[in-house]
């Protein structure tokens, strides 16, 4: 189980997020004056699982430091990864508001920290302060675009250039470390992600080793022409998802 420790501190989030945009950032304020018993710190480790899909909706939680995996089941129990999340994002938004169990599950990459707000704390928040709700709801607004618009480009992209969109998210999300991808993944996760199967992403990956389009190295994979990646799927408005 997670290590808590109920203490969130102003300068903390502070100092985690430099995203002024971030809501939490914007209003780490109003979100820390209240009871330490509504605002916790999760200490997580590696492959740790925090959101169950299905279990009853208790909260919010915000990436102090670290990458998670948001996923959720589909048919005969194959998992699909929704999006990777890395420091200063919002983790179980979509379960919080009306619904009582979330639609997802989330898991880490690595040892990460987790700031959680309890759905009681939160309600009482936005019912109370008009700023912060007119932000939230443009905050779901612009999620629901994103949304909206990924399933379209993706329902019209072959299996090889779903592929190569997810290497491009990658790329965007996390940057590149010593000539790799900065997020190391397995091709199962690469698959679930983009929709495919293990196999297809092994032989998709091979053709464009042999492209001169990208490196690999175990689980590491290198872009080595990143404008053609692009041009490749340019028609289906890649930087939608970051």
């Amino acid at each position: 189980m997670p290590i808590l420790e109920n203490h969130l501190l102003s300068k903390e989030i502070a100092k985690a997020c430099k995203n002024e945009n971030c809501l939490v950032h914007k209003y780490q304020k109003l979100l820390l004056n209240n009871l330490e018993s509504d605002r916790t710190l999760l200490k997580t480790k590696k492959g740790q699982q925090f959101i169950i899909e299905g279990a009853p909706v208790n909260g919010l939680f915000f990436i102090k430091k670290g990458i998670v995996k948001v996923f959720r089941t589909g048919i005969n129990g194959k998992e699909q990864i929704v999006r990777f999340a890395n420091d200063c994002e919002i983790i179980g938004h979509r379960g919080f508001g009306t619904q009582e169990y979330y639609s997802i599950g989330a898991t880490t990459l690595k040892d990460t920290e987790l700031y959680y707000f309890s759905k009681e704390y939160l309600q009482k928040l936005l019912l109370d302060n008009p700023s912060f709700s007119y932000d939230m709801m443009l905050f779901y607004a612009n999620e629901l675009n994103r949304s909206e618009s990924k399933v379209k480009s993706i329902s019209q992209m072959t299996v090889r250039e779903r592929v190569i969109d997810t290497l491009l998210y990658i790329n965007r999300k996390f940057g590149e470390l010593k000539g790799y991808l900065n997020l190391p993944l397995s091709r199962k996760e690469y698959a679930d992600y983009a929709g495919t199967t293990e196999e297809q992403v092994i032989r998709i990956f091979s053709l464009l080793k042999k492209e001169g389009l990208i490196t690999a190295k175990g689980k590491k994979i290198g872009i080595t022409n990143l404008q053609n990646l692009k041009n490749e799927i340019s028609e289906h408005n890649f930087y939608l998802d970051s």
